[in-house]
Parts: C-alpha cells; sequence; structure tokens
C-alpha cells in the first residue's frame, strides 16, 4: 500500500473519530479494506496518489470552509510567507518585453552587494538564455531561488554597457518584510502598515514603533486592510503592546479544545496615547483577533468596513510526505464573547454548522469604498495589465533622467510632476493595447492614474514607505482614520 493510501486512511479515521466515536474501529476497518480492494482487485490501474488527495479534498468539503488539505509545494510557499524569510538572490523582476527585467534590489541582499541594480535585464541564468515571451514568473523564481550558500551566475544586459555582464551571487536569507510602511502623517501622529501577522512581525513592529517614538509620534494609525491574518500568537503579542495588565486579548474554545484565554501583561510600548485601528473587507483572522480586542477593550477606534469574519483556529498536522492537514479545533471569541466567524453552511449530511449572526468585526467609524475614479475604462486599464506595463515601460525608458534629476526622495517628492503628456503616453499606450480611448472616463480616473504613476516610481527608486505616503491620499479609510484620530487630540 502506498503512502498515500496510508495517509488517507489516517485522515478519515481522525475525521469520523470526532464524528462518530463509537463506531471508530469498525468505521477504520471499512477504509482499510476499500483501499485494499480498490488497491488489489479494481479491473484497470488505479493512481491512487490521485484518488487519495481527491478523496481528502471532497472529504474536507464536508466540515467548514477553512479545514483544507495543503501539498507539501504548499506548505513550503506558506511557510516563506508565515516565517518572514526565503533564501535566493534578493531581487524583485518583472517580465519587460523578452527579458526578465530586475526592478529592484532588496537592500543589503546578496545581488545589491555584488552590483546589480535596478533596470538590469537578466539575459541567462547559469547558462540558459531566457526568453521572458514564454517563461513564467514562478520558472524564474524557481532557477533564483535556491539554498543558502548555492550560487547563481547571471549574464547582464544594462543600459550604456555594450557587452554583457556576468555576475556570481551566492544565495542567501532574504527578509519578507511584514512591516511594508512606517511613517509620520503629522508631527504627533503616526502610521504603521502590517501586511501579514508573521514571526518577525512583532521585532519590526517594536523596530518601527521605536524609531516613530524618537521622532515625536504620540499617537498611531495601525493599518490591517488587506491583511488576511497569519500566526495568532503575533496577533496576541502586538494586541499586548496596547493593554494593561488582566486585559483580555482573546479566548479560544471548541468541542475537543477546552477554553483557553490570553490576557495582557502590561509590558506593552503603547498602553497610552491614541489609537486607530484600519480595517477593511479583506482583514481577517489574526486582524480580527487585534482588532476585536481593541475594540472590547475601549483601547483605540476601529475604523474602515466590516472585517472577513474569519473565526476558526485550524491545527496543522503533518504528514508522512511533509503535505499537511488544517484541521479546524476550535473557534476564538473576542473578550466581550463575540464569535467572529460568519455564517457559513456546509451541506453535509452529518453536521449543518451556524456560527454568529454578525460575522467579522464592525467598525466603530464605518468609511465608503471611493467609486469616484471606477469606471469600465479604468477598470480594464487595470485587468488588462495596461497600466503596470506602461510604468514598466515609462521607468525603463527613462531611469537615467530621473535618477539625475531627483536623486532624494525629498527632491522627487517636491518637485515630480504627473503631467499631461505622461497622461496622454498612457492612454495612447493602452489604445495600442487594444483598449479605445474614453476620454470622458479617463477624465474620471485621472487624479487616480496621477497619484499612482507617482507612487509607483518611488516604489521603484526608493522605500515601500514613501509609496504609500502617496497612495493612502487617495484612500478613504485612511483619511477617515486621520481625521478621527486629530479629533481625538
Amino acid at each position: 500500500m502506498t503512502v498515500k493510501s496510508i495517509k488517507f486512511i489516517i485522515l478519515l479515521a481522525l475525521i469520523l473519530s470526532i464524528e462518530i466515536k463509537a463506531q471508530q474501529q469498525v468505521t477504520t476497518q471499512k477504509i482499510i479494506q476499500l483501499m485494499e480492494w480498490i488497491d488489489n482487485l479494481y479491473v484497470d490501474s488505479v493512481n491512487m496518489d490521485i484518488l487519495t488527495e481527491d478523496v481528502i479534498r471532497k472529504t474536507l468539503q464536508q466540515l467548514d470552509p477553512h479545514s483544507v488539505y495543503v501539498t507539501k509545494e504548499e506548505v513550503r510557499a506558506m511557510n516563506e510567507l508565515l516565517e518572514g524569510s526565503f533564501e535566493g538572490i534578493g531581487v524583485s523582476f518583472q517580465r519587460f518585453n523578452d527579458t526578465i527585467l530586475i526592478r529592484s534590489t532588496i537592500r543589503g541582499g546578496p545581488s545589491e552587494k555584488v552590483g546589480l541594480k535596478g533596470g538590469d535585464r537578466i539575459i541567462t541564468i547559469n547558462g540558459e538564455n531566457i526568453d521572458g515571451r514564454v517563461i513564467t514568473d514562478n520558472d524564474v523564481m524557481r532557477k533564483l531561488r535556491g539554498a543558502r550558500g548555492t550560487t547563481v551566475t547571471l549574464e547582464i544586459k544594462r543600459l550604456g554597457y555594450p557587452e554583457l555582464l556576468s555576475f556570481r551571487v551566492v544565495r542567501d536569507r532574504i527578509p519578507h518584510h511584514s512591516i511594508v510602511a512606517a511613517y509620520k502623517v503629522t508631527d504627533k501622529i503616526g502610521y504603521i502598515k502590517l501586511s501579514r501577522f508573521a514571526e518577525p512581525s512583532k521585532r519590526e513592529f517594536d523596530n518601527a514603533l521605536k524609531k516613530l517614538k524618537n521622532e515625536g509620534m504620540t499617537d498611531l494609525i495601525l493599518d490591517l486592510t488587506g491583511n488576511g491574518g497569519g500566526y495568532m500568537n503575533i496577533a496576541i503579542q502586538l494586541a499586548n503592546e496596547f493593554l494593561e495588565r488582566g486585559q483580555m486579548i482573546v479566548y479560544t474554545e471548541g468541542v475537543n479544545s477546552p477554553r483557553r484565554e490570553h490576557r495582557a501583561n502590561a509590558r506593552g510600548e503603547f498602553r497610552t496615547g491614541n489609537l486607530v485601528v484600519m480595517i477593511d473587507e479583506i482583514s481577517a483572522s489574526s486582524s480580527e483577533i487585534f482588532a476585536g480586542a481593541i475594540q472590547d477593550s475601549n483601547r483605540g477606534v476601529i475604523v474602515g468596513r466590516r472585517s472577513f469574519g474569519k473565526g476558526l483556529i485550524q491545527s496543522q498536522l503533518i504528514f508522512s510526505d511533509s503535505s499537511m492537514l488544517r484541521l479546524t479545533v476550535a473557534r476564538y471569541f473576542t473578550p466581550s464573547g463575540r464569535a467572529i466567524q460568519k455564517n457559513y453552511e456546509t451541506g453535509a449530511p452529518v453536521r449543518r454548522q451556524t456560527t454568529a449572526l454578525e460575522g467579522g468585526i464592525i467598525p466603530d467609524v464605518t468609511a465608503p469604498v471611493d467609486t469616484s475614479y471606477n469606471t469600465p475604462y479604468h477598470r480594464e486599464l487595470i485587468r488588462r495589465g495596461h497600466f503596470n506595463d506602461f510604468m514598466v515601460n515609462y521607468v525603463e525608458n527613462n531611469r537615467q533622467e530621473i535618477l539625475l534629476t531627483y536623486p532624494t526622495f525629498n527632491a522627487f517628492e517636491e518637485n515630480f510632476i504627473v503631467t499631461e503628456e505622461i497622461l496622454n503616453d498612457l492612454e495612447s499606450f493602452a489604445e495600442q493595447r487594444g483598449l479605445p480611448k474614453s476620454p470622458e472616463m479617463f477624465a474620471r480616473s485621472k487624479e487616480y492614474f496621477k497619484l499612482w504613476i507617482k507612487g509607483l516610481i518611488v516604489r521603484d527608486f526608493w522605500e515601500t514607505s514613501d509609496m504609500y505616503k502617496f497612495i493612502n491620499l487617495s484612500d478613504p479609510i485612511f483619511l477617515k482614520a486621520v481625521e478621527v484620530i486629530s479629533d481625538l487630540k
């Protein structure tokens, strides 16, 4: 019997033992017999690996939306995201016409150390020609990533150099930051954006908070919009930074999981000072734990839109082949006893489960979606990739001029203007790609385009925090958060 068959047996035995404990032994024996009969007696050959994974997934569909089977490849990718690092050469790249264009290098990373720069085109990787027209982004990542200490040789085409340049890069651990922006909005108001609750998030938050406080910040806007969650213990650690001793952060409970409470220990670094937390419909799981703790303790004001509503806890059960079962074992509740999980119906014959009537965290102050710029033309321009492709072309064609004219971010911020000529070029670029002009709709979206053109140039040349200084100016949740925290003084 294959490893997958054994895994299948263990899985179903586990799930069914939860549902019908009195029949556990009989059920398990039936499953073993089923797999043996199929493997040994079925008329045709059967791929037991595929059969097993298919049955696993269909079985889990009978439970809840968050109990899932994860392949070993998906486990690896998920761990990279939540552990906060991966092993590679430290570049962000994009396909540009028929080549792979290095958009930027990570500061202090292996590529920057050997002299690679934004704007370099990758022609070969370890002697293999790279055709940007046919290679996928995943293929490029597989070629560039690898074990720490191993090497990759790149041949690079650089503007101004007639010959290809060769670089030997030693792979290393590359940080994957979860704090993507931290800056001062005013002399006293700071802003921190957390993209996920990952292993390094607490350390990154501490560093960002210390820096802002040293610069005179007294009040904080914490942005959790678009944050789909992550490690629950990290959310608890971060909530602890804002609460007094004994205040509850969250508690968990399930049929087979006794109630467990998590409370603050009075060691937090921001227990005074005004706090506003930004959330939206994508903020989920750990984001909701954090926001619920802040809301129920009256420690801060929640601003934005109703959160996703994911209040189930999964235990990660690892199979022998490194694939994983994420099985829901408990629910989490805010300090006041609210279950965050939104309603769901599984359709299962053995159990139909619904949870809290409301679902999610309802903000104290609502900020509606800004639809003023949203037109069919704008949506098609973004969906077809024309805007992104235009920006890649613009940055590449103007890289040297931008660097010479604006040697610092401050110089760019104060002096760069998105001209009518640039906007006309964008419109013509999209038309050449098959999107007919629509002057009226383009005019409605003009301010959006101007903001993002400037913001994306900043992203490629300077810091992500600097980019958010631009794009936040069009975000109704951010603008409402600034209004609310200013009124708290």
